[in-house]
């Protein structure tokens, strides 16, 4: 550990992570504080990170305010249906209230929308989605962030967060390592804003070997969002709320734009309407839930688990009649090249097309995460103009961490967002972070060295425990001294597909 260099770095704006939240947060903090000095870390790099690294061919929530599609109470409301009424309303509604302006700007920046060639309107998808082409989604997005920072820092894993040691509860900063070169950084900081990643691979995926590491959406969210802040205290909730997502089976691609754009449906192993079968089933254990429209995701989910555990399987998805119209297997088939292109290959590895062969579906492993379809998270701070006084404490988007924000899959109770809505929530967040630098709540921050010290000390102690302990493998990858990261994945997966039974 001698030998590993010691950068540090000071700011006022920290923002942890470069996905969408985190571009958002960049961007926005920017806007507001203009002689601020704002730092970017992001442990890929930002440019193709986060949860569209791969492209995205639907911007998920968008209101339409302007044309009267929706209105934010609209989007609450089905927001609380689909997590049966366990969400934050008022983070929502602020959220929702502002999402339409972050999907212009995104418009103005370049990125190809589909319009509705009679009305000019975005082309929808759903009531709540709007078709992009989205393989540029991230580089655009991501270009906003790199002129709006002082200066972005790829490749950075932040692993713990500093405090202040003037005065209790308040942060400090952040530190990390260099993930090429292993030298540590420290980043003094006046406020953070935490804009990591959910947690995946927590439980054992369907895609075990080589493809674990190709499945969609989020397969390097490490758990960020949460190992950060709950390590210095700060309040959590929801966090046994987790996601199961309906996907196709080996290669995981998303089932959105063939259910509601080509109008596609799902049948059992027999070619029947299966979830018909488990409607009392249901309704004798959720109620009236079972009836509302759209049915909750995790009901749905429900009935396609029910189903299978009762040999009703496998499950497919009825390609079949769609993609008969050439302009509907177009958009099939440009909907995974563009945005999760493994699901592409895997179809033709197994000589399937979707023309003439229905593919099956599977459900995804359990993912922790606040910006999809779940609420997990930090319990954080709402709106002034909309929060009960019990869920305002000052800034939007703050922790109960002093100077510490959270915006995207940090920020529990508001679930729905998708990637225009973390782009919103960082900038709600960054917002309100420059305002807290402006009314002089950071001043007098001191951080220790001997913190950040004894951090690096447990940070680079695995990579001591390594060199000594390599020389005593005889054979194989069995260790007496150290474990594989691989090694410490698979343990982890086991413990939780023990208690998940």
């Amino acid at each position: 550990m001698a030998k590993v260099k010691t950068f540090v770095e000071e700011s006022d704006v920290l923002v942890v992570g470069g996905g969408m939240a985190g571009t958002g947060a960049t961007f926005e903090a920017r806007h507001w504080g203009r002689d601020l000095k704002i730092i970017c870390v992001e442990k890929a790099n930002i440019d193709r990170s986060g949860a569209v690294a791969q492209g995205l061919y639907a911007i998920n929530c968008y209101m339409g305010m302007q044309w009267d599609e929706n209105q934010p109470e609209d989007h609450v409301r089905y927001a609380r249906n689909d997590l049966m009424g366990m969400v934050r309303e008022d983070l929502g509604y602020d959220m929702a209230r502002h999402v339409d302006s972050t999907v212009h700007m995104f418009d103005d920046w370049g990125l190809p929308m589909m319009k509705n060639e009679k009305t000019g309107r975005y082309l929808r998808e759903g009531k709540w989605q709007i078709m992009i082409h989205g393989e540029s989604y991230k580089p655009i997005v991501a270009e906003a962030a790199k002129k709006s920072a002082n200066k972005i820092y790829n490749r950075i894993m932040i692993t713990h967060l500093l405090m202040d040691d003037a005065k209790e509860n308040r942060i400090g900063g952040a530190v990390g390592f260099n993930m090429r070169t292993g030298d540590y950084y420290v980043f003094k900081a006046k406020t953070v804003i935490v804009a990591a990643g959910g947690a995946s691979h927590i439980f054992k995926p369907r895609a075990v070997g080589e493809g674990m590491g190709r499945t969609w959406y989020a397969p390097w969210s490490n758990g960020s969002a949460y190992a950060l802040p709950i390590a210095v205290g700060a309040k959590m909730t929801q966090m046994e709320n987790r996601i199961v997502l309906c996907r196709f089976k080996d290669g995981y691609g998303p089932v959105g734009a063939y259910f509601l754009h080509l109008k596609t449906y799902t049948q059992n192993g027999k070619g029947e309407n299966y979830e018909k079968k488990w409607y009392e089933h249901t309704k004798k254990m959720v109620g009236e839930y079972i009836d509302h429209h759209p049915t909750p995701t995790c009901l749905r989910n429900h009935a396609f688990i029910q189903e299978v555990m009762a040999g009703g399987g496998p499950i497919h998805m009825v390609t079949k009649e769609a993609f008969q119209d050439p302009h509907l297997e177009t958009v099939g088939w440009e909907n995974f090249l563009g945005m999760t292109v493994g699901q592409a290959v895997v179809w033709a590895s197994q000589n399937i097309d979707p023309k003439y062969t229905n593919p099956e579906l599977t459900t995804s492993e359990p993912y922790v995460m606040g910006s999809h379809a779940t609420c997990s998270g930090a319990w954080v701070s709402g709106p002034e103009d909309l929060s009960p006084p019990e869920y305002f404490w000052g800034y939007n988007r703050m922790l109960t961490i002093e100077g510490l924000f959270g915006a995207g899959d940090t920020v529990g109770g508001s679930a729905h967002k998708f990637s225009s809505g973390s782009f919103t929530e960082g900038r709600l967040a960054a917002k309100a972070a420059v305002k807290y630098i402006e009314d002089k709540k950071a001043e007098g921050i001191k951080v220790s060295e001997k913190q950040y010290k004894d951090l690096k000390e447990v940070i680079y102690k695995p990579l001591e425990n390594y060199t000594v302990g390599r020389n005593e493998i005889t054979g194989g990858t069995v260790s007496p001294s150290y474990i594989s990261p691989i090694q410490g994945l698979q343990r982890l997966q086991k413990i939780h597909l023990v208690a998940f039974i």
